[in-house]
């Protein structure tokens, strides 16, 4: 039970800090479609693809004391801040993780913006369609982020750069 905990303990680890709920689903996510050894059951949700089972898990982690929430206050709404503990160091070591690559696709999603992400796991949740399908979902299911088209050509050489740089 507790080695599915600690994969997500070592997106932590190589991340470092990870500053929204919705940026944590997605980074997971887009890991996940990508060939990382990630299990979550993901639903597609009003954001996007949505993990119940993450949320739990790291509901759990925090419980546990082995990932630090930070809540703030923006404006009119909550940003969380994620970030691994010493305790939660500590315990990862008595797991062996074989995911080398993992650290430069986190480190490289964690850059980039949310809103971002967003597109990208969604274009990644429909990728069994034809393109054009999929920019039609993208701009029906997702009208109020306002997307272009060079945003979703963006989001496919994306995925198309990390599934590169991931290949083992």
């Amino acid at each position: 039970m507790l080695k599915e905990h600690a994969k997500v303990m070592q997106a932590f680890l190589v991340s470092g800090e990870i500053v929204g709920r919705k940026k944590l689903q997605k980074m997971i996510y887009i890991a996940k479609k990508i060939n990382f050894p990630f299990y979550e059951k993901y639903d597609f949700h009003f954001f996007g693809p949505y993990s119940e089972e993450l949320t739990l898990k790291v509901e759990e982690l925090c419980n546990l004391g082995f990932l630090n929430e930070v809540r703030e206050k923006k404006g009119g709404y909550y940003q969380y801040r994620y970030s691994l503990t010493e305790s939660g160091e500590q315990f990862l070591g008595h797991y062996e993780l074989d995911m080398p690559l993992l650290e430069p696709c986190m480190t490289d999603m964690n850059a980039q913006p949310a809103r971002f992400l967003e597109l990208v796991s969604t274009v990644l949740f429909f990728e069994d369609l034809e393109r054009d399908e999929v920019k039609e979902k993208v701009f029906t299911l997702k009208s109020k982020q306002r997307y272009t088209e060079d945003e979703v050509d963006a989001a496919y050489q994306y995925i198309e750069d990390l599934r590169k740089r991931t290949v083992q």
